[in-house]
C-alpha cells in the first residue's frame, strides 16, 4: 500500500462518511420522538460511538492494516471468527456503496422524473446513470489513492459547508421557545424511561456516527498512522457531533410556530417529505432549497465512493486472511491500489442496485446497512487478548482504563444491536450463525482447524443469545422481557461472551508483516 494519505485525508474520510445523506433526515426524525430533549440522545450515541472508537484507536495505531476490522479478530481468534466478522462487513460495505448511488438517483428525480417510475425503482435510464456513478468511484479509486484523497477532500469540503450555511441561515429564524412543545408520548409505554436510548436507535442517531471506521480501513495508507489514526477518529466524531447537534437545534428552532402547533413535532412526518428543504420552503427561501437539493445528490455520491473503496479494502483483508481468492489480496505495485478487491467490490455493489424484481438479496437492503456495527463488537475482546498475550506490542496510542471501557465498549456494541430490533436481527443473525457453521464444517481438513473452532464457540454462543433476547424482547420482540430487565440481562450476556472470548484467544497471535 502507498503510503499518501495525510491526517486530514483521514479526518475527512471520517466526517464524509458521517456527514452523508442522513443530516437531511435525522433531525426530522429524533425531533418527533424527543423534541427538545434530542441533545440528550445525540450526546450518548457520540459517547458510545466515541467508546468504541477508542478501542479502534489502540488496535489500528499497533497494526495499521487496509481492512483493519477484518484483520484484527482473525490474529485473535483465527480463521471462523475472521471469516464470520468478514461477512459482516462485506454485506455492509458493498450494500452501502449501492444504496448511495439509489439516492443519488432519487434526489436527482426532482431535476429528471425520468430516472424512475412510480414505485420507486429506476428505469433503464435511471439504473444506468447508478451504474454509471459506480464506474466513476471505480475510476477515481483504480489510479491512485491520491487521486480518491483528493477529490474526497474536494466533496466533503462541499458536504461540510451546506450543512454551515443551512445552521447559520435557520438560527435567524430561531424561536426558543419550541423546544418547550413537548413530544408525542412513546407508542410502548416501558420506553418512558429509556426514550433516550430508544431515541439514539430508531432514528438513526448511532448510526449516523459510524462512518469513523473509515480511518481505521485506510490506516496502512496514512503516512503516519500511529500518531494520526486516533486522532483521526476523535476529530471525526467530535465534528460530525458539533454538526448533527447544531442542525438538530437549528432545525427545531426554525419551524414555524403556527406549522408546530397544528401538528406537533411527531405530526411534521406528515407535511416535511425533505425536511430542511420543505423547512426552507415554508420560510420563502427558495435559493437555500435548491442548495439543500444540490447537495442531497452530491452528498450520498461522496458517501458511496468512500464505502467503494472502503469495500475493496475489506474484500482486500478477507483474501489476506485467506477466505478469498489470492488475486483479491494483491496490490498494484504502480498505484498502491488493491485493484483486484475493487473489480470485486464494484460488481457486488452493482448487484445491491439492481431493481427488487431481479434482485437476489432485495430482502437484505434494510437490515445489512445495519451490519457495521457487528464489525465493532469483536474489537474490545481483541484488544483484551492483545493486552494478555502480547504485552510486548508497542502500542502509540492505550486505551486508558481499559480494564473497564474495553469490556463497556463490549457492551455498547452489544446493546446497539439489541436496540436494532427483531426486524433487523431475524435477517442478519442467522445469515452470521450459517457463515459460522458452514466455515466450520468445511476447514475440518485445516492445520488450524481444533484452535479455531476452541476460540470461536463464544462467538456462536453471543449470536444465538442475541437471536434469542431479540426475539423475546422490547425491541419489536414478543415483549416477553419488560425494560429495563431486558437490558440487565443483555448486559450480562455481553460481559460473559467477552470475558470468554478474551479467555479463549490464540495463545499465541501470529501477527503477519506487511
Amino acid at each position: 500500500m502507498k503510503k499518501r494519505l495525510s491526517l486530514v485525508d483521514l479526518s475527512l474520510l471520517g466526517i464524509g462518511s458521517m456527514i452523508g445523506s442522513g443530516w437531511l433526515y435525522a433531525a426530522l426524525n429524533s425531533s418527533g420522538y424527543a423534541g427538545g430533549n434530542t441533545g440528550w440522545a445525540w450526546t450518548l450515541g457520540a459517547i458510545i460511538v466515541l467508546l468504541i472508537g477508542l478501542v479502534s484507536a489502540e488496535l489500528s495505531a499497533a497494526i495499521p492494516r487496509a481492512g483493519g476490522f477484518v484483520r484484527y479478530p482473525n490474529y485473535s481468534h483465527g480463521n471462523i471468527v475472521g471469516f464470520v466478522i468478514g461477512v459482516s462487513s462485506l454485506l455492509a460495505y458493498t450494500s452501502t456503496a449501492g444504496v448511495e448511488v439509489e439516492a443519488v438517483r432519487q434526489y436527482a428525480l426532482y431535476w429528471r422524473p425520468a430516472l424512475g417510475h412510480s414505485d420507486g425503482n429506476p428505469t433503464t435510464l435511471g439504473f444506468a446513470v447508478q451504474i454509471g456513478l459506480l464506474v466513476i468511484f471505480f475510476l477515481l479509486n483504480y489510479w491512485s489513492v491520491s487521486v480518491f484523497g483528493r477529490v474526497n477532500t474536494i466533496i466533503t469540503t462541499f458536504k461540510f459547508i451546506v450543512p454551515l450555511i443551512t445552521i447559520v441561515t435557520l438560527l435567524l429564524y430561531y424561536n426558543s421557545a419550541n423546544l418547550q412543545v413537548p413530544p408525542a408520548p412513546p407508542a410502548c409505554a416501558s420506553r418512558r424511561c429509556t426514550r433516550c436510548l430508544y431515541l439514539a436507535d430508531c432514528a438513526g442517531i448511532v448510526f449516523a456516527y459510524l462512518g469513523f471506521r473509515q480511518a481505521v480501513d485506510f490506516a496502512s495508507e496514512e503516512k503516519n498512522p500511529q500518531r494520526n489514526v486516533p486522532i483521526a477518529i476523535c476529530i471525526a466524531i467530535a465534528v460530525s457531533f458539533v454538526i448533527y447537534l447544531a442542525l438538530q437545534y437549528a432545525f427545531m428552532g426554525a419551524v414555524p410556530s403556527d406549522v408546530l402547533s397544528a401538528h406537533g413535532w411527531a405530526g411534521l412526518k406528515a407535511i416535511f417529505q425533505s425536511p430542511f428543504a420543505d423547512l426552507a420552503r415554508s420560510l420563502g427561501l427558495m435559493w437555500l432549497i435548491n442548495l439543500i437539493l444540490v447537495d442531497a445528490v452530491i452528498s450520498p455520491a461522496g458517501t458511496g465512493n468512500i464505502y467503494l473503496a472502503s469495500a475493496a479494502r475489506v474484500l482486500f483483508a478477507l483474501a489476506r486472511n485467506g477466505h478469498l481468492w489470492k488475486s483479491a489480496g494483491e496490490v498494484d505495485e504502480k498505484s498502491g491500489v488493491p485493484r483486484g478487491a475493487l473489480w470485486l467490490a464494484l460488481i457486488l455493489s452493482i448487484a445491491w442496485t439492481l431493481p427488487s424484481e431481479f434482485q437476489v438479496w432485495g430482502g437484505l437492503i434494510g437490515a445489512v446497512t445495519s451490519a457495521t456495527v457487528f464489525t465493532y463488537m469483536p474489537g474490545p475482546v481483541t484488544l483484551t487478548a492483545f493486552r494478555t498475550h502480547l504485552p510486548g506490542l508497542h502500542r502509540p496510542f492505550r486505551l486508558p482504563m481499559a480494564a473497564i471501557l474495553s469490556p463497556l465498549s463490549f457492551v455498547a456494541s452489544t446493546l446497539l444491536i439489541y436496540w436494532s430490533g427483531w426486524p433487523v436481527n431475524e435477517i442478519l443473525i442467522p445469515i452470521f450463525i450459517v457463515a459460522w457453521v458452514g466455515y466450520a464444517l468445511l476447514s475440518r481438513k485445516s492445520l488450524t482447524y481444533q484452535q479455531d473452532i476452541a476460540c470461536s464457540w463464544w462467538l456462536l454462543a453471543y449470536y444465538i443469545a442475541m437471536l434469542t433476547l431479540s426475539k423475546i424482547g422490547t425491541f419489536d420482540g414478543l415483549n416477553l422481557l419488560s425494560t429495563p430487565m431486558d437490558m440487565i440481562i443483555v448486559t450480562i450476556v455481553a460481559l460473559i461472551c467477552y470475558y470468554w472470548g478474551a479467555k479463549t484467544s490464540i495463545a499465541k497471535p501470529i501477527i503477519v508483516e506487511e
